[in-house]
């Protein structure tokens, strides 16, 4: 491996054939495709009474149209200079995708938490999106265009120092680093107090945000049965019901806990599906096959939630490289676990009649 001072060397050589002043324009090719016709090539093979939700959510304002926008966005990126350096990209990294959850071991940090369009590919990719998506928030809240243009700066020139200081350390330190919450909240102290209200109302509500009070909030108990939401029948159609058999369903879970470390196999052993239901979370993703399972352990009160998403092509894949795995369920949950400082013990992959 290259020397600290001969990657930084390369780096610098790099500005030669690819001006960090050629970043600052774009503007539409004569041959640009239509973002209506990406868009409705993206709704092939998605639940069809669902895909006008999706549309219903994107025209609400700009950055929601941002938001379920990827595929168009991936079009026009890739038209752009890069330097040629490429690295796992979260493929859809705006502002919204940010957010705070618990690592396993139940503490609360700060980082992306949305990996459907993980691939490898140009790293100024994800951060001209960030900072787009910060522009088009900037505009809804009515800030001024220097206002605007001040933010996009803040963003790259973090983005550039952080990456600086991550250069000079140590490999695993690196691999371990994760932003906790209270370097969060200092941050938006020293912005401005709305700010401040803010972050501390989103921590507030991540650290209610369990799985007891999910399950309290989704499910019921009657005459002492297991939680219940949707029976799972209800959840398919005629047509359906007589393709997907329990033998099929009960493979497609064997195929998940494949791909789980054995200790984990071990712990979902002890629980049973009781129940599941359709869920319809997003903008983008509407119309894709996501289902919220209930798994009842050995006791009352004793059950968890799984949710099950449905994984397509990248959106940036008609622009890089073809993905090296045969599952996209699969890409998803290895590019997540390669750039999430902490991701669930229970992520993994299966394949089925929808990915």
């Amino acid at each position: 491996m290259a020397s600290r001072a001969e990657r930084r060397q390369y780096g610098k050589a790099l500005r030669q054939q690819v001006q960090r002043s050629s970043h600052s324009q774009w503007s539409p090719a004569p041959d640009r495709p239509d973002p209506l016709d990406i868009l409705q090539e993206q709704d092939k093979g998605r639940v069809k009474h669902l895909v006008p939700i999706k549309y219903g959510r994107m025209v609400a304002s700009p950055f929601a149209f941002l938001r379920g926008s990827a595929a168009v966005m991936a079009a026009d990126l890739a038209s752009t200079p890069f330097t040629g350096l490429e690295v796992q990209l979260c493929g859809d990294a705006h502002l919204s995708n940010f957010g705070v959850f618990a690592t396993p071991e139940r503490k609360l940090v700060f980082d992306i938490n949305d990996f459907d369009e993980t691939h490898p590919g140009p790293w100024e990719w994800d951060l001209k999106r960030l900072a787009a998506s910060a522009v088009v928030a900037g505009r809804e809240n009515g800030f001024s265009e220097k206002v605007n243009r001040r933010i996009a700066m803040a963003v790259a020139v973090a983005y550039s120092e952080f990456m600086t200081r991550l250069a000079e350390a140590r490999t695993l330190d690196v691999w371990y680093y994760h932003v906790e919450v209270d370097a969060v909240l200092k941050a938006f102290d020293r912005s401005s107090k709305k700010g401040a209200k803010s972050a501390k109302k989103m921590v507030r509500k991540a650290r209610t945000k369990t799985q007891a009070q999910t399950l309290e909030k989704l499910t019921q108990v009657v005459d002492g049965d297991p939680p219940l939401l949707v029976p799972l029948d209800q959840l398919l159609t005629e047509e359906q019901r007589g393709q997907i058999t329990r033998a099929q369903v009960e493979e497609m879970w064997e195929q998940y806990l494949e791909s789980l470390p054995e200790e984990r196999r071990r712990l979902l052993s002890r629980f049973r599906i009781t129940d599941a239901a359709l869920r319809v979370g997003g903008v983008g993703s509407v119309g894709t096959r996501c289902t919220i399972m209930i798994f009842e352990g050995g006791g009352e009160n004793d059950a968890i939630i799984l949710q099950q998403k449905e994984a397509g092509a990248s959106v940036l894949e008609p622009y890089t490289t073809t993905s090296k795995y045969k599952s996209p369920a699969q890409r998803v949950v290895q590019g997540q676990r390669l750039t999430q400082a902490a991701s669930d013990i229970f992520l993994g992959w299966h394949q089925g009649a929808h990915t």
